[in-house]
């Protein structure tokens, strides 16, 4: 029996784990690791996205390998497949909609008839704005065309919520705000569906969004758009924009020089849209908005506070990290643009980092955090995001947990394993700064387990943040989990924080102390605190 223990753990990565009861597949590196179900696939490849590929695949490869995923979900339950996207898109669990939306579209197209039923009735729910309405139209369009069922989820979505003067004003918002997106208009889109009005104000709104033409009947937004199309001052815009709501895609680009126009944008009704602001804040700070003790700044500070808003505007993690990443630089990523960094901006979308995450309680378990800074972790980008690797996205998380859990060694590994000096009072900023320092090299995601059992560290719950990618070491993950174990005599858990949107691993699924989530899905924190405490399992 010890020889035969022995011998499991003394196999090196590039060969499968004999004693799995699930065999291991080859990963993308040359090592072996588990391959997740389709249905996590489903998950890692809504929230995570693959328009930027990984290290090891393009991005046209790894869509494509997505939407292959996609299509055996909605072949083996469509309607739970369907269910998955609503949930996601509702929960505001990913930072972009791109993938739920190419999904959509695959089930609108692909699925069975009550699949295909069940993603028109969902489109209204995923779809909430015109611009995700317009990015639907062009993936259909690229998917194979417009057929019955698909034709009616479109027409609903311009003939809802129902011939109420609130439900017609809310629509001439959504396609006066976004006129186009992706090749394709408002326009086109009623072209294709032919919805029938269900009133006179939709009638009207439909000639405006074909023709141009404004008729009596219109909403009254409209008219409020093409007045400030054709205003002589920023005054009449400013006007404009606290007597009737305006937002800055219905100005014309000429009045967003002005700071007055974006001082009335932030004080506006309930101030400016949220995501707006985050995308913005260059753009304010350059024209002078964030003065000392200013009424914008305060606005801003206090909006990135509030948790409750935050939530509401469905903010994404990701979203608030790349807003700090793009703020701190003092330029925009592209164009000439620069602009002075206010240090309480900077502070407020530190703090607001931490509060967009579902709110986690305290565990009082003791905490190994381990970040995968090998070469595949710093290479592409998580769902797109500027400048956000997933070796940059899983410093952030770590930090978000390091920040809640009182009892935290944090460290990074590759080819060796580092302690990496952050406290809970660091900056999310100088994280950043921290891991993009460390050097990069192959993968062994074992070095964490390995490390606590050789330095006899007490860990109730590693979390390892990878692409389980891992190929160097001499011992499986699953293994040196086990070994710590038995060593310690603590039954410790792992939590594989999967940061790209791939088909791997290290977790064993026959090991219910094991848990995968997904990186940057916002209940992640939460799901690890209650795997922690041992209030679910992961097998």
């Amino acid at each position: 029996m010890l020889q035969k223990l022995l011998h499991h753990l003394s196999i090196g990565q590039r060969a499968p784990l004999a004693s799995a009861t699930t065999p291991q597949v080859p990963n993308s590196a040359g090592g072996f690791s588990w391959q997740v179900s389709d249905w996590t696939r489903l998950h890692r490849f809504l929230i995570l996205g693959s328009e930027s590929g990984s290290y090891h695949a393009s991005p046209r490869a790894l869509t494509q390998d997505n939407a292959d995923v996609v299509l055996r979900c909605l072949a083996e339950d469509g309607l739970r497949t369907v269910a998955t996207l609503v949930a996601v898109s509702e929960a505001g669990r990913a930072p972009k909609q791109d993938a739920t939306i190419l999904a959509l579209a695959l089930a609108l197209k692909l699925g069975e008839l009550s699949a295909r039923k069940a993603a028109a009735d969902a489109v209204p729910r995923i779809c909430r704005t015109g611009s995700h309405l317009l990015q639907l139209a062009a993936a259909v369009e690229a998917i194979g065309g417009w057929g019955r069922v698909t034709r009616r989820a479109f027409s609903r979505w311009y003939q809802r919520p129902g011939p109420t003067t609130d439900g017609v004003a809310a629509l001439a918002y959504q396609v006066s705000k976004v006129r186009q997106r992706g090749g394709w208009s408002h326009r086109d889109v009623l072209r294709k569906a032919h919805p029938a009005p269900p009133d006179r104000a939709h009638d009207a709104l439909y000639r405006w969004v074909v023709t141009g033409e404004l008729v009596a009947g219109a909403p009254a937004r409209l008219g409020h758009v093409q007045r400030a199309a054709h205003a002589g001052t920023a005054k009449e815009i400013v006007r404009l924009i606290e007597d009737h709501g305006l937002v800055r895609e219905e100005l014309p680009t000429r009045w967003l020089q002005e700071p007055a126009v974006w001082r009335a944008l932030l004080r506006a009704g309930k101030g400016m849209p949220m995501t707006a602001m985050l995308r913005n804040l260059g753009k304010m700070s350059s024209l002078g908005l964030f003065s000392k003790d200013s009424a914008s700044r305060r606005a801003v500070t206090s909006a990135l506070r509030d948790r409750h808003r935050l939530r509401a505007a469905r903010v994404h993690p990701l979203a608030i990290l790349v807003a700090l990443h793009t703020y701190a630089g003092g330029r925009g990523i592209k164009g000439g643009l620069r602009w002075p960094v206010d240090p309480k901006i900077k502070a407020a979308l530190d703090e607001a980092f931490t509060l967009s995450f579902d709110a986690v309680p305290r565990t009082g378990k003791r905490w190994m955090l381990s970040v995968d800074v090998s070469g595949s972790m710093g290479w592409r980008e998580i769902s797109g995001m500027t400048g956000i690797t997933p070796r940059v996205g899983a410093a952030a998380m770590a930090l978000a947990t390091l920040r809640t859990e009182a009892r935290t060694h944090l460290n990074a590994f590759s080819t060796g394993l580092v302690d990496v000096p952050l406290s809970p009072r660091s900056s999310l900023e100088t994280a950043l700064r921290t891991f993009d320092a460390l050097p990069m090299g192959g993968t062994d995601c074992a070095l964490p387990m390995l490390h606590a059992a050789k330095h006899s560290i007490p860990v109730d719950t590693f979390v390892v943040y990878t692409d389980s990618e891992t190929w160097f070491g001499k011992v499986h993950p699953a293994e040196a989990l086990r070994r710590y174990r038995q060593k310690m005599g603590i039954p410790a858990r792992l939590i594989v924080v999967g940061m790209v949107a791939n088909a791997f691993t290290i977790a064993d699924p026959d090991d219910p102390g094991m848990l995968d989530v997904v990186g940057f899905d916002t209940r992640a924190p939460a799901l690890m605190a209650a795997f922690s405490m041992g209030q679910l399992d992961g097998a």
